[in-house]
């Protein structure tokens, strides 16, 4: 009897783990749909009420408006009138926008922005954040590097890598891992740990040096 329940019990748990990331899945979809499906709500009214055609032929005409007006101003912004215009309104949202300059530096930090700086272009590393003296190491990403020598990390916690902890530490505390991806240590911290293995294996440019 125990052994049939052990059974079951494995079996309903191995199907939940194949099932369970593809409903959240599903589900951010839908949400990400309907966010969207919202905010272009009034274009596709529009369309619709401008030529006959159906809901959702003008939702998507709607998301293709909106990404060529993202392409036009990034055309725009390329040009000497355009970068003049953009750090005016960017001043002037700076000086009379509460908040503006903190979400403008939230999004150049990770999609990129002047001179590249982007969470997503940093590199991996372990930071002893007790000193080297300490055994405790933490997954971070090196964000900054000062002139004296310091380093700058984020460390992200688990599940969501999006919040976590600033350390500024010598570089005598962290050690650089070129080999592993930003996008590979997130997805370790948003499983909780697993698969941390990749900070400690050899690169395999090690390896082949030791052959």
């Amino acid at each position: 009897m125990k052994r049939w329940q052990s059974y079951i019990g494995l079996t309903l748990l191995g199907g939940l783990m194949v099932a369970l990331p593809i409903a959240i899945f599903i589900f951010l979809l839908q949400w990400l749909l309907g966010l969207i499906t919202g905010l272009i709500a009034p274009i596709s009214q529009w369309l619709a009420s401008w030529a006959p055609m159906g809901e959702h032929v003008a939702t998507l005409l709607g998301v293709f408006l909106v990404l060529g007006a993202f392409f036009l101003v990034g055309l725009a912004v390329k040009t000497s009138i355009g970068r003049w215009v953009h750090n005016r309104v960017d001043d002037w949202l700076s000086r009379f926008a509460p908040g503006y300059s903190t979400i403008r530096e939230v999004v150049m930090q990770f999609v990129g922005g002047e001179n590249n700086a982007s969470l997503l272009r940093g590199q991996v590393c372990r930071a002893y954040i007790m000193g080297r003296q300490s055994p405790v190491s933490v997954t971070a990403i090196v964000t900054a590097r000062h002139g004296n020598g310091d380093c700058t990390v984020y460390v992200p916690t688990a599940p969501i890598p999006s919040s976590g902890f600033v350390y500024h530490l010598g570089e005598d505390c962290i050690d650089l891992l070129p080999h592993i991806s930003v996008e590979a240590a997130m997805r370790t911290v948003i499983a909780c740990g697993s698969g941390s293995q990749i900070l400690t294996e050899t690169p395999p440019d090690a390896e082949a040096v030791k052959d």
